[in-house]
């Protein structure tokens, strides 16, 4: 059995910002470390989600608007990603990974009487990664390292739902916060088997924020803690046969800890801690084959899930409830050094019932999201 395989092609395309994984994008991969010898990766995704709706408040005063349709909430995005990995002995290596973590693009269309027309989030970060893995022997080995991460938001409210607060507005500043990875793996080289966890530490940000409600600034000049969330990844792969793999993931995110409860928003709300994100924790679940087809082409195919929440009850900024998936990727290596890898989802998001404080007012339901994307390698 051959044990210098396929990498797994599904390179965490996240199938839509507003899933109920929260503002996974990346998945915080560190593959690459496991790869033989020294090996330059570069790597884009795009994706293109469908999120409509109908409006169907819960609210008596807002009913003369039901029926009425919403048009496409989910804003295309195209991700980038470059990582290096150096072998420096048989035993250490050390790998720089630069990703986007998280992110948000969601944006409701505009339209007379609408209950959520001009509300939409956008949330950017960019994180380099400096990971070191040291072999005790073939099986077992850690590895660990820092993460700098930056972020950047901004928050629209925008409809007759959120009643005083409809026109509110929030941007949030760049900020850079430093956090940590920690893990180890468990390897048997012969039938290329290989189980890894990882820890993703939480990273705090104190964002620069200016808020406004119409134009008027309610909240010149203040700032805003916030943490994106701590992680664990568990990834495994095994061969079951002459050049075939079976590979599979899963992922916790705390995602409740991201809390964005800036000062003008409470303000406004007469309260002291609300918060404009509403996060549940999440579980993310794939299982995948790969297939060497002869000694240029290989392929594969997996199925993911995400975990939906309590209830069909979500922020307005994020109006998804859990997905499902199915991924198929393909590589082609044109030399012992140069290989190019490409592959396509297909995302069924989960239905969900958009509700600002707690107040059913649209649902979203029979929605989708399309991705694709591709990785060059190149080993020296």
């Amino acid at each position: 059995m051959k044990t210098q395989f396929l990498a797994a092609m599904t390179f965490g395309l996240t199938a839509s910002v507003a899933h109920a994984g929260g503002l996974d994008r990346s998945g915080q991969a560190i593959d690459i470390l496991f790869e033989d010898g020294n090996v330059l990766q570069l790597t884009s995704s795009f994706t293109r989600p469908s999120i409509t709706g109908e409006q169907n408040s819960a609210n008596p005063a807002l009913s003369f608007g039901n029926g009425v349709g919403i048009g496409n909430v989910g804003q295309s995005f195209q991700t980038f990603g470059v990582a290096l990995k150096y072998q420096f002995t048989d035993a250490l290596s050390f790998a720089v990974i630069l990703d986007e973590p998280f992110g948000a693009d969601t944006a409701i269309p505009v339209a007379p009487n609408s209950f959520l027309g001009g509300t939409g989030a956008t949330v950017n970060s960019t994180a380099l990664t400096a990971v070191a893995r040291y072999k005790f022997n073939d099986r077992f080995s850690v590895h660990g390292g820092l993460r700098y991460q930056q972020i950047s938001a901004s928050v629209n409210l925008g409809g007759l739902a959120f009643g005083g607060l409809n026109g509110f507005s929030g941007t949030f500043g760049n900020d850079g916060g430093l956090g940590y990875v920690v893990g180890a793996a468990y390897e048997i080289p012969k039938i290329a088997l290989r189980v890894s966890l990882t820890y993703n530490s939480e990273i705090d940000h104190d964002l620069q924020t200016v808020e406004s409600i119409n134009g008027t600034v309610i909240n010149p000049g203040s700032i805003t803690p916030v943490t994106t969330p701590e992680s664990l990844n568990l990834a495994f792969q095994t061969g079951v046969a002459p050049n075939t793999l079976v590979f599979g993931s899963v992922r916790y995110a705390r995602n409740s800890t991201t809390q964005v409860a800036s000062a003008g928003f409470n303000g406004a709300l007469g309260t002291t801690n609300s918060s404009l994100t509403d996060l549940e924790d999440s579980l993310d679940y794939e299982i995948g084959i790969g297939r060497r087809f002869n000694d240029k082409w290989s392929g594969s195919l997996a199925i993911g899930y995400s975990t939906s929440g309590d209830d069909s009850l979500v922020s307005p900024l994020a109006p998804t409830n859990g997905s499902r998936y199915v991924s198929v990727g393909a590589k082609y290596d044109f030399s012992e050094k140069v290989s190019l890898s490409g592959g396509i989802r297909y995302t069924d998001l989960g239905n969900a019932t958009a509700a600002p404080g707690g107040v059913g007012a649209a649902t979203f339901e029979g929605n989708s999201a399309l991705s694709a994307g591709f990785r060059v390698s190149y080993k020296f």
